[in-house]
């Protein structure tokens, strides 16, 4: 298979070490995280520490064939596209992009935000395929919140982060998702089905192709339920039932966010 796009950009530049596995490195990150949960450059280094080997073989797969030379061409940089927020309320009531502006204006949050805090770990930059495949599955995370309907809180997160295992298998995701599903299972004293909110996120993942490949300014314009239709996003019943226990019982979501 070629190496290089139509446009000569190498599918890894020369430069580009090859990533060596270290579970040591990935578990020293780990509690770092715990201990502070919001300085998620430990997520990154978690990444970094777990390399997955399915990810060249997507990777190849998308990039270097026409449909991701067209995604490249017309989508070279998420951010401009998901933090222009003005353009994306002019779409219609209703679509995706009014639900993905909600989410991230509730949240305080922006995909550039995203973006910097991964900068700021001072990671060289070598321009090639693999980089634009890297930042796509990055700058889509919020979005996927969007479609599977999973919030922030830690067992939403969590059951992200196995949605994405599902169809793009990665040791990290696992050990972040199953990680959080059990600090929240041992920390908070609840009836709620989490073990199975987790479980039924892995699976609906494996049913699912995810985001990466799809035009993101297309998906944007849809409308919001037929897009979940569309594109495989079941409805996660489990973690819906998760929420409605934790009312009943008084647990609210922020306490959630930081349980795990």
């Amino acid at each position: 298979m070629a190496d290089y796009a139509p446009d000569g950009t190498p599918f890894r530049h020369p430069e580009r070490p090859e990533q060596k596995r270290s579970l040591r490195r990935a578990f020293r990150h780990y509690r770092e995280l715990l201990r502070d949960k919001e300085e998620t450059s430990h997520v990154f280094h978690i990444f970094d520490a777990l390399p997955s080997r399915h990810t060249e073989r997507l990777a190849r797969k998308l990039t270097l064939s026409d449909h991701g030379e067209m995604l490249r061409r017309k989508e070279p940089y998420l951010p401009e596209i998901l933090d222009d927020h003005d353009a994306l309320r002019r779409l219609p009531k209703g679509s995706v992009a009014h639900a993905y502006c909600d989410f991230m204006q509730g949240q305080k949050l922006s995909a550039q935000g995203l973006a910097d805090q991964q900068k700021r770990m001072g990671r060289p930059r070598y321009g090639d395929l693999l980089e634009w495949f890297g930042w796509r599955q990055r700058d889509t995370h919020d979005l996927l919140h969007v479609l599977t309907g999973y919030g922030r809180d830690a067992l939403g997160e969590a059951c992200v982060l196995l949605f994405t295992h599902g169809h793009a298998p990665n040791h990290a995701n696992l050990l972040l998702g199953y990680s959080g599903g059990f600090r929240i299972r041992r920390k908070v004293k609840t009836s709620a089905p989490v073990f199975d909110a987790v479980r039924e996120a892995h699976r609906i993942g494996k049913d699912c192709d995810g985001l990466i490949a799809h035009p993101v300014s297309e998906v944007l314009m849809m409308d919001l339920e037929k897009a979940r239709e569309r594109f495989g996003f079941q409805r996660p019943d489990a973690y819906h039932r998760c929420h409605e226990v934790w009312h009943r019982e008084g647990h609210d979501s922020r306490e959630m966010l930081r349980a795990a």
